[in-house]
């Protein structure tokens, strides 16, 4: 069997690059795979939620075949690629024609649509669904968004994917906290990945603030670039605050460094796109206790695995309340972490996923000859 591999690689900034790297060498020792190749038996196309992947999306239709859809929202996409006609008739095909007006004030407010619910409420997943020979989701909340839009689609869940790295010794680690000021007994957060409004990083630093001003010894690492210019002007005072360590988008090794260094991750998403967070996945590899978002796409973390904080007015509050648990009783994390490990290597190896990725694509190789 050969698979038509069409995706976002390195250097692409993006998580979807990250995931279909890690993929791919798995994924070749059990077929052959040629990238961008539509005369292949099945094709494999894997879709997020920007303009990285508008020649991907077009593809997808021309030759269907398997979509991974790593982002069960993609409004933000079509108001990024289409016209204002084109993003109306979209629009109204999937929600039906009674809805062009809602699209047209939808598209004249597109400015607030990073963080303004609504906008995420609205998938728009029906046309690819509705093509697609199987879409592939990573959580319920990914399935149920498609279920809404094309009832009649196939869909499998295979799990987001850890692939092992090859890690530097801890007392490099170690070396990166003490050029950070950072002392062996203070408890260091970290917050990683693209800081858009839903990493809910306003909320982050003022749980953070209210840990430091109780006395705990204490740290938070902020690590990625700002997609949004406003957001970053908006958090540059609370950036600025003691015990907030600011770093930029950084490469694998890099992040890895940092990875090992810090004592916790916070990893919030809301709204959420129906996506699984890839940096959750990796910290919690690694052995990290990571605190998330509870909901559908978090709801297969087992509880010791994790702690899942509350969206909406409990989130603060729950947020500080997690954070001093964590740094009172290190032990504690520590327990998280492994019980984490434990989880995402009995469920996430990517070559487990590999395999489901194989044995799926056969079925739907044979269906189509």
């Amino acid at each position: 069997m050969t698979v038509g591999y069409f995706s976002p690689m390195p250097p692409a900034r993006t998580g979807v690059a990250e995931y279909s790297a890690a993929l791919l060498p798995a994924l070749k020792e059990l077929c052959e795979v040629r990238m961008n190749a539509s005369s292949a038996d099945v094709c494999l196309y894997h879709i997020g939620n920007n303009e990285l992947h508008r020649f991907i999306y077009r593809t997808a239709f021309e030759r269907p075949g398997a979509v991974v859809l790593h982002d069960a929202v993609l409004h933000h996409f079509f108001l990024g690629s289409l016209t204002r006609d084109e993003y109306v008739a979209e629009f109204a095909y999937n929600y039906g024609e009674w809805s062009r007006g809602l699209a047209a004030q939808l598209w004249e407010n597109r400015a607030r649509s990073a963080q303004d619910p609504l906008y995420f409420n609205y998938g728009m997943l029906r046309r690819i669904a509705e093509t697609a020979k199987v879409v592939i989701v990573h959580n319920p909340a990914a399935a149920r968004r498609i279920r809404e839009h094309a009832p009649e689609a196939d869909i499998a869940e295979i799990p987001h994917l850890y692939a092992p790295p090859a890690l530097p010794p801890y007392a490099a680690a170690a070396r990166w906290r003490e050029r950070h000021g950072i002392a062996p007994g203070t408890y260091l957060f970290g917050v990683f990945g693209h800081l858009r409004e839903s990493k809910r990083l306003a909320s982050v630093l003022a749980a953070f603030e209210r840990v430091r001003d109780s006395g705990r010894d204490t740290a938070l690492l902020v690590a990625g670039d700002f997609v949004s210019r406003d957001l970053e002007r908006a958090l540059l005072q609370a950036l600025g605050r003691p015990g907030v360590i600011r770093q930029p988008h950084a490469p694998e090794a890099e992040f890895w460094l940092m990875a090992m260094a810090v004592d916790a991750c916070v990893n919030l998403r809301y709204p959420a796109a129906g996506e699984t967070s890839g940096i959750a996945i990796r910290m919690m590899g690694l052995g990290k206790p990571v605190i998330v978002t509870a909901g559908e796409e978090t709801e297969r973390f087992p509880e010791p695995a994790c702690l899942k904080v509350d969206c909406g007015l409990a989130e603060q509050a729950m947020l500080a309340e997690y954070m001093r648990v964590l740094t009172a009783a290190p032990a504690l994390g520590r327990e998280i972490g492994l019980c984490a490990a434990g989880y995402i290597a009995a469920n996430h190896d990517v070559r487990t996923v590999a395999r489901r990725y194989f044995d799926l694509l056969c079925e739907y190789s044979h269906s189509s000859q």
